[in-house]
């Protein structure tokens, strides 16, 4: 084969090459829709891995609370995730010092991989609830831009801080209780002053509270699939399993404030991985997800 030959096969491997390389990150795709499908709604996968179809909007403002960082255009669930939220946020206005709640990302318009900040939120059913007491529920569109929640935990991660209060957990407890909840992510720290704070008669909601890395400006509630969404993946293991029927308040929850941080710390030296890294939210292309994803991408 001549040399050119040789240069131009070259070049059509390349170009092949690169072309099955191209292929479109799903969290492009997705991120690049603005608006939801028409039709019914439904969950389509798992909360890590999915999409979803006929989503509608948290509303910006409502009488007792408000959507934060608008510009994400992240305000969009499933109904029942709507609903719950707006009804949550009529109790936190019950409490000392709540006039309602600041409410963080959901969804997209139509779900999937987030372009940024998230591995979950994908199917319309997780939503994040800011740990920060509105002082007003009139924020301009800046203003939601600019403001930032607080932190409940101490730096070195082992204790709640000043800015923990009763109203706090009171407020994780009301949406731990909701039977729509499936479980609620918080700071390890939190979970441990409500198992310690908890009454012995009335601990039964503490089940559904999971301590997790981070989430401490913030917590994560996750509902459950709701009635008649066939497509709709359970999170496995379920709480229960994960608890052992108790409520979490055990070994397992100081696992996070001493093994775990000190990992964190002085990472193990852990073998070489060989062979191509798990994909996750941030590799997904469209054939990793479910395949009806596809028609939710396109739809109208």
């Amino acid at each position: 084969m001549t040399p050119i030959r040789l240069l131009t096969a070259a070049l059509i491997v390349m170009l092949a090459t690169s072309g099955a390389q191209a292929e479109p990150l799903a969290r492009s795709l997705f991120g690049a829709k603005a608006s939801p499908t028409a039709g019914p709604s439904q969950p389509v996968g798992t909360y890590a891995r999915g999409c979803a179809a006929g989503l509608v909007a948290l509303p910006e403002t409502g009488p007792t609370w408000q959507a934060m960082r608008l510009s994400r255009n992240r305000n969009w669930g499933q109904p029942q995730l709507v609903q719950f939220l707006e009804d949550l946020s009529r109790y936190a206005a019950t409490l000392p010092g709540w006039r309602g709640l600041y409410i963080g990302d959901l969804s997209q318009p139509r779900g999937g991989p987030m372009t940024g900040g998230h591995a979950s939120h994908q199917i319309g059913l997780d939503a994040d609830v800011w740990m920060l007491p509105p002082a007003s529920l009139r924020l301009s569109r800046a203003q939601r831009e600019s403001i930032s929640s607080i932190s409940i935990r101490t730096e070195d991660q082992t204790r709640i801080n000043g800015n923990w209060t009763p109203a706090h957990m009171a407020l994780l407890k009301a949406a731990a209780s909701d039977p729509r909840v499936d479980r609620v992510f918080v700071a390890a720290a939190a979970k441990i002053a409500m198992c310690n704070q908890a009454t012995r008669s009335d601990k039964a909601w503490l089940q559904k509270i999971r301590p997790i890395y981070g989430h401490n400006t913030h917590f994560h509630v996750r509902l459950k699939c709701p009635p008649g969404a066939p497509l709709c993946e359970t999170q496995t293991p379920t709480v229960a399993q994960l608890s052992k029927g108790g409520d979490g308040c055990d070994e397992t929850l100081n696992w996070w404030v001493t093994t775990y941080l000190e990992e964190l710390r002085h990472p193990p030296k852990r073998p070489k991985q060989t062979g191509p890294a798990p994909k996750n939210a941030k590799t997904y292309v469209m054939s990793d997800l479910p395949a009806e994803c596809r028609t939710v991408l396109s739809a109208p």
